[in-house]
């Protein structure tokens, strides 16, 4: 509304436009009770019966008049021709409230109106709080039975909000535990039936150490020291292997001169390396451990001929191990790299525990490259392993 400084004509053009804004009927008085403008809906209201004139005084002095109805005002019950209100007191409650029934006590209407605005806000927000609920009621049934031993079991996941990613987030981790507890229990079935060959070898070569001539007991001895040795690998192969099941990723990264590395390992073996310089991140241990294990499999199964070629390529490096032994079937290629299995015919003849091969996968998928099994040309084996570059 225009300040009490603009024109007279402006003034009542304000007023008639909010009273036709509002549907209220309204007048304007200046700061010396002079009426500036009388609506006609203000003229023809305020003749009627029954009805409340409020005065709301401004800031500047005017006198704002507001014509209200009363449906049923009480017996006997006289109007003055004006109501003073105190402009700090707000409107009155039937200019908030003309919907309520007359006769209430004051403040009673306000009441009943938060009232019904909460039921109305309760009544909208329900279903959409009720599926929250029952989102999350799923989310605890899925993570109890869980916990009771169902480690297969995987909550539903719907939308995209923090509930979903919750689901998520179990669903990855329940995938991930199954899968340890699965590796472990294959690992520890596995690594039973291996300990029972060295050991039943064992307790054979102490029974029999102090009935045999002088001249066998050093082989003996001997047998009891190589028992000993196979099980002291396996132990060793185990925790490894249990080491890389849990985690899915490296603890460290450096740089690892992996042309180096190779050749360290190599001169274990007396075994070639060929290729240029090149360099890779990673964890140098367990990069050495797999060229060790693929190199010493090569000289176990692949005879006196093995050579490692080191190359480039467009996303790092591969460390090709070569042997000219008698080769893996096609179909056999990825079993190998199964923990605990041997080729027919090698289970005990040529030594090692059966996660040579495994390890090195794991060493390479927890580098984020792959190892592979080929031919090689002239008979033989190509054992790849891929890492990333530096």
């Amino acid at each position: 509304m225009p300040g009490a400084e603009a024109p007279p004509d402006e003034q009542a053009a304000a007023v008639r436009e909010w009273s036709a804004r509002l549907r209220i009927a309204l007048a304007l008085d200046d700061e010396q009770g002079r009426r500036i403008i009388a609506t006609e809906l203000f003229q023809r209201r305020q003749l009627e019966e029954g009805v409340r004139i409020t005065a709301v005084r401004l800031d500047d002095g005017r006198t704002l008049w507001i014509v209200r109805p009363r449906l049923r005002p009480p017996p006997g019950a006289t109007e003055p021709p004006g109501v003073r209100r105190d402009p700090r007191a707000g409107p009155p409650d039937d200019v908030l409230l003309p919907f309520m029934p007359p006769g209430l006590p004051r403040g009673v209407g306000l009441v009943v109106f938060l009232s019904v605005l909460f039921v109305a806000v309760a009544a909208g927000a329900y279903p959409v709080v009720r599926r929250l609920t029952r989102r999350l009621e799923s989310l605890k049934r899925g993570v109890e039975r869980f916990g009771a031993g169902q480690l297969d079991h995987r909550v539903h996941v719907s939308g995209r909000d923090e509930v979903a990613a919750v689901a998520a987030s179990f669903n990855h981790a329940a995938a991930r535990v199954e899968a340890l507890v699965q590796s472990n229990k294959s690992l520890l079935a596995n690594a039973s039936h291996e300990l029972r060959s060295p050991l039943a070898r064992m307790k054979m070569a102490v029974s029999m150490l102090d009935e045999v001539p002088a001249a066998q007991r050093e082989q003996l001895k001997r047998e009891i020291q190589t028992n000993v040795a196979e099980l002291d690998a396996l132990v060793e192969e185990v925790l490894l292997a249990s080491r890389l099941d849990a985690t899915e990723s490296l603890d460290r990264r450096e740089p690892v001169d992996l042309l180096g590395l190779a050749a360290e390992e190599a001169a274990r073996v007396d075994a070639e390396v060929e290729g240029p310089p090149l360099q890779v991140r990673g964890d140098e241990r367990l990069l050495r451990r797999a060229l060790r294990n693929l190199l010493e499999n090569a000289r176990r199964y692949g005879g006196s001929e093995v050579k490692v070629e080191l190359a480039r390529t467009a996303t790092g490096a591969e460390a090709r191990v070569c042997d000219r032994g008698p080769g893996v079937p096609d179909n056999l290629r990825e079993r190998i790299f199964e923990p605990f299995y041997r080729l027919p015919g090698h289970a005990e003849q040529a030594g090692g525990v059966g996660l040579g091969l495994s390890t090195v996968r794991q060493i390479a998928q927890r580098h984020g490259g792959s190892v592979r099994c080929e031919a090689r040309p002239g008979g033989g084996s190509v054992f790849v392993l891929a890492v990333p570059g530096a």
